[in-house]
């Protein structure tokens, strides 16, 4: 029987009717439509689903929706404020700490975490405060190079992320669709 439910994330309420076995991390995917979020192993041991509630990095794969009533959710799409990225968004991208993308949000969401509660780590402790995220893709030092980047404040403070809209050939269909569309 669902369950009649409110959610803070990102500082709006969503009220949602959901199974009481529903993770968060389909919730905020399937129900709400964040789905910068991303399953990755689904036993709560990669990282890439990690969100902030309440100040603490979670697995949203391991995290009953139903649970997170009252608390404060924190995503990915959270992060940008008034068009402007978020300094470890910026950095990510400046120095590269990504490549497939799929643990990039949670790497990011880590990172924040860790910056919110040592705003000065030293590069072993953000080592040791990452470890529980994986990524397939980067060796680790671009992310490293990237969080430590917003750590000792050298990041573009003229950085514009490239906005523009691309089409995409859907050749079964043999017709053009808005696959990127940013401003």
């Amino acid at each position: 029987m669902k369950k009649q439910i409110r959610l803070l994330v990102n500082s709006e309420e969503y009220d949602l009717q959901l199974e009481p076995n529903r993770l968060l991390l389909q919730a905020l995917r399937d129900d709400i439509g964040l789905t910068g979020t991303k399953e990755g192993c689904s036993i709560g041991v990669c990282g890439a689903c990690s969100v902030i509630i309440d100040g603490r990095v979670v697995s949203s794969c391991l995290t009953l929706a139903v649970a997170c009533q009252g608390k404060h959710i924190e995503t990915i799409e959270g992060l940008a404020k008034d068009g402007k990225l978020h300094p470890l968004q910026q950095a990510f991208i400046e120095y590269g700490g990504f490549q497939c993308g799929i643990c990039t949000p949670g790497q990011i969401m880590a990172a924040k975490a860790l910056l919110d509660e040592n705003p000065k780590p030293t590069e072993d402790e953000v080592k040791e405060w990452m470890s529980g995220n994986l990524c397939r893709c980067t060796g680790y030092y671009k992310i490293l190079e990237s969080v430590m980047a917003v750590v000792n404040n050298k990041i573009s403070p003229d950085f514009q992320f490239r906005k523009r809209e691309q089409q995409a050939r859907i050749q079964s269909l043999d017709v053009y669709k808005s696959v990127a569309k940013t401003e």
